[in-house]
């Protein structure tokens, strides 16, 4: 089993390694990280057989006994996330084929990429939360390396802003571990259920938790912290956007839910009521300012953090159908969002800019990619019967519910705002002719590269499709890791054992 858990942080590492040796071998280097990517896939896959078969599994890395040696740890949300993870860095491998340039490559593109995807993993299967900071600064410097490759003026000012405040972010994080440590006097998040019940100051606790709360919101893009992405996202080439869309942000998101259903669940009126506060106006800022943009990928990363809002809304709720929309959404918007800023890219390919007022004639010309686009957009907006319809109607239900109207209400004015943004990218790109009177048909491009870029574009559309038009077993699954997260009781079994569990339950 510790190989199981360890394999898709182990696979990406020996790929990137491997990658960055040959990275002057061209199409060599380009196709052993789609292979790479293909058997993090089948790791993930397996992983993702057990934990359903078996239930939660652990491992304890070097055989050293939890709480003091290095967890790694799987529950249906962990699997699920590292699943969506290979697929997704599947995709962005295959569309990278026809995207990144040869000048790019030489400098290690495809090493960076997996070591992000090796960071992306460790943070969903690690059991300590010190770990949990070492596979942040993983994908922080991955990360900011794909910003910056190539040294275009645009892509240095948005990784500056970009690393700046998260490493705000990290120090906040750091200053939290110092802090809880020094209560516990452990790290492990299944010891550390119960450590917290222990702990004499239940207020400083909460100090503790806000300080996570902060930390892991800069990582989750939420309000007020979320400026930083906006301003990065639409710098770099489109396969760096694209996973970027589809996973940054959402490690965050996980280390919420993650948190704020194992440890942080001393002053949940508190907690929860302030994360509420903090998704509707995420929700709100981040779907208006999608609609003041004019750029293709500005439009798209402003709303990355109005979507962040609905995540955050399912885990402040803090009710089983509100952690089932919290985790659908989590799986439905990552395909949906990297699909997005995929067909931007080759929006961007054929017009020759992101900029709306410079794009048109798509529909006309390229019927297809406006199918292509019109899937995961109006996935997005919440139209039935595509997987955005079902993960928004299960979080407006679990609003009700709690008779929470107003958070009820946003949520849906929100939904219509995207479907405004939605239509504002079709009557730009797609609907009106081309400024300058010329056919930006995919045809144009040579047969291999339009096979590239759309081959990703369709398996992920193809994806939302399916969860669209079969819910229920998406749901079913959905309402088994909600069930894990409000009783986390096999999660810390799994990692502490049966007897020790037994020996220290009240």
């Amino acid at each position: 089993m510790s190989w199981l858990l360890a394999l898709p942080i182990v696979l990406p590492f020996a790929t990137a390694v491997l990658a960055f040796l040959l990275r002057d071998r061209g199409a060599f280097g380009r196709r052993l990280s789609v292979v790479g990517c293909l058997l993090l896939l089948a790791a993930s896959a397996a992983l993702m057989a057990a934990v359903l078969d078996e239930g939660v599994v652990a491992a304890q890395m070097g055989t050293w006994p939890a709480p003091f040696g290095i967890t790694l740890v799987a529950d249906l949300l962990s699997a699920v996330m590292v699943v969506i993870t290979a697929i997704t860095g599947l995709a962005v491998a295959v569309y990278a084929l026809a995207d990144i340039d040869a000048r790019r490559e030489a400098l290690g593109y495809h090493a960076l990429f997996q070591v992000l995807l090796a960071g992306v993993c460790g943070a969903f299967l690690t059991g300590d939360i010190f770990n949990l900071y070492v596979w942040f600064e993983v994908m922080l410097i991955a990360s900011f390396g794909l910003l910056v490759l190539g040294g275009d003026k645009a892509q240095i000012d948005g990784g500056i802003k970009y690393v700046t405040l998260n490493l705000v972010s990290t120090v906040m994080f750091l200053t939290g571990i110092g802090l809880l440590y020094g209560m516990t006097g452990t790290l492990n998040m299944a010891d550390l259920f119960f450590a917290v019940r222990e702990v004499e100051n239940q207020g400083l606790l909460t100090v503790v938790a806000i300080l996570f709360m902060v930390a892991f919101g800069v990582k989750a893009a939420v309000f007020p912290l979320f400026f930083w992405l906006p301003a990065s996202y639409h710098t770099p080439p489109v396969a760096v956007s694209a996973v970027f869309a589809g996973l940054l942000t959402k490690v965050g998101v996980y280390a919420l839910i993650r948190m704020f259903t194992l440890v942080f669940t001393n002053d949940t009126d508190y907690t929860h009521g302030l994360l509420l506060v903090v998704a509707v106006l995420t929700m709100v800022t981040g779907v208006l300012g999608a609609a003041a943009q004019s750029d293709f990928r500005k439009i798209l990363s402003f709303h990355i953090v109005s979507q962040i809002g609905y995540m955050v809304l399912g885990l402040a709720l803090y009710t089983p159908l509100a952690l089932v929309g919290a985790v659908f959404y989590l799986v439905h918007h990552i395909i949906v969002k990297a699909n997005l800023f995929l067909v931007s890219g080759v929006a961007r390919r054929l017009t020759g800019s992101f900029e709306l007022s410079a794009i048109g004639g798509l529909y006309k010309s390229s019927p297809l990619l406006a199918v292509l686009f019109l899937i995961p957009a109006f996935s997005l907006a919440g139209f039935p019967p595509l997987s955005g319809f079902w993960a928004k109607y299960v979080l407006v239900k679990a609003s009700l519910e709690v008779e929470a109207y107003i958070v009820a209400g946003a949520a849906l004015v929100v939904g219509l705002l995207t479907i405004f943004s939605m239509t504002k990218i079709w009557a730009e790109a797609f609907w009106k002719p081309h400024p300058d009177g010329t056919t930006p048909a995919l045809t144009n491009l040579a047969r291999s590269e339009r096979r590239m870029l759309l081959l990703p574009v369709f398996a992920l559309a193809g994806l939302t499709v399916i969860i669209g038009l079969f819910p229920q077993p998406f749901v079913d699954f959905a309402e088994r890791s909600a069930g894990q997260l409000l009783n986390p009781t096999a999660y810390v079994e799994a990692v502490l054992g049966v007897e020790t569990v037994i020996g220290r339950l009240p």
